[in-house]
């Protein structure tokens, strides 16, 4: 199968594992794991700030941020189709009584005036705003990078109103590559962020929260609250040192095939997209077309149909399709799901 569900269907390299068979471990919630810790410096200097954490997942590195700037009854802004708020299962709300304030937008990209309009005033009987989260690389908008002249000007809006800013930057070193900026860069301003190892950088589990001493500290409690605590994890953090360090730089290579696989699709009848849009390494596109039953949902028949011919593919609503390269995928593959698209979409 040629699975272009996700990039997190990707398996450790063989550096990898090598370096998870000799890691040199110790209790991590003892703070004693010393690939962990690391790790944690690696990532930290990474984005040029003070510490970082090493967390199970993207979802909790990012909730660990919402319940540190959120308190009870108050507002976090985001892009209505953003990570948080879609596929967190309402962890801000479930966890830190937080409540979204979701914008829409034309092309994933806040704006300032937009984020400015949604602050509440600060009164008695309105609902404080506390967050503002953004998104980079934005997931649902085709993995759309967000320029560091926006994301200044967004941070200085919440700033000046007294707001936190939490980047989920689940794919920040595709951003950087696509945007030729250090991922340090894209990330400046922001109080907090979070990046993953388990995605395009090809580690098998985790993510890192960065930010100041203070903050990480604090991080470091509710991670143990959330059940984050880990033991001789350093097994898993000596994956995520070799990604960080040999993986980065490929993630250009994702990005050539995905343009190919998307300049492909949009030749072809019953697929919207538009080409340009795709920067990064995932292609979003809509069917125009029905399903031959009027009860199945485009997308649904669609990937079936794909499936059948090899190709394994996500999709979103009902007619979204999601396709993702990966470090697994090569010019062969892409090849090989265009012909299978052709073919299914040829009926």
């Amino acid at each position: 199968m040629i699975d272009l569900r996700s990039d997190t269907v990707t398996k450790p390299t063989p550096e990898m594992r090598r370096a998870m068979a000799e890691a040199e471990v110790g209790d991590d919630v003892y703070g004693e794991d010393p690939t962990v810790r690391r790790l944690e410096e690696l990532a930290a200097a990474k984005l040029e700030r003070a510490a970082a954490l090493f967390v199970p997942t993207g979802s909790m590195g990012n909730q660990i941020a919402v319940h540190l700037w959120t308190r009870p009854g108050s507002e976090v802004i985001l892009e209505a189709r953003g990570h948080i708020f879609n596929f967190e299962m309402g962890s801000m709300a479930a966890l830190s009584g937080a409540l979204p304030r979701p914008i829409v937008t034309a092309d994933g990209l806040l704006r300032p005036e937009q984020v400015e309009a949604a602050i509440n005033p600060k009164v008695s009987y309105r609902t404080p705003t506390r967050l503002l989260c953004l998104e980079n690389t934005h997931n649902l908008w085709s993995g759309l990078p967000m320029p560091r002249e926006l994301k200044d000007q967004l941070v200085e809006v919440a700033h000046r109103h007294g707001l936190k800013v939490h980047l989920d930057g689940a794919r920040l070193f595709n951003a950087a590559i696509a945007l030729q900026t250090p991922a340090a860069e894209l990330a400046r301003g922001c109080d907090s962020v979070m990046f993953c190892l388990s995605k395009g950088l090809a580690a098998p589990v985790g993510s890192m929260l960065v930010g100041d001493e203070e903050f990480i500290t604090e991080a470091r409690r509710v991670r143990k609250l959330f059940g984050g605590g880990m033991r001789q994890v350093g097994v898993l953090a000596a994956a995520g040192i070799v990604a960080l360090t040999t993986m980065v730089d490929r993630l250009a290579e994702d990005h050539r095939r995905a343009r190919r696989l998307a300049e492909g699709l949009a030749e072809l009848p019953g697929v919207a997209l538009d080409p340009h849009r795709v920067q990064t390494n995932i292609v979003v596109f809509r069917l125009s077309r029905p399903a031959p039953s009027p009860d199945v949902p485009p997308n649904t028949w669609f990937i079936g149909a794909m499936r059948e011919q090899g190709v394994l593919c996500g999709g979103f609503g009902r007619e979204e399709v999601r396709m993702v390269t990966h470090y697994h995928i090569t010019d062969e593959d892409v090849e090989h799901a265009l012909q299978a698209a052709r073919q299914v979409l040829a009926g």
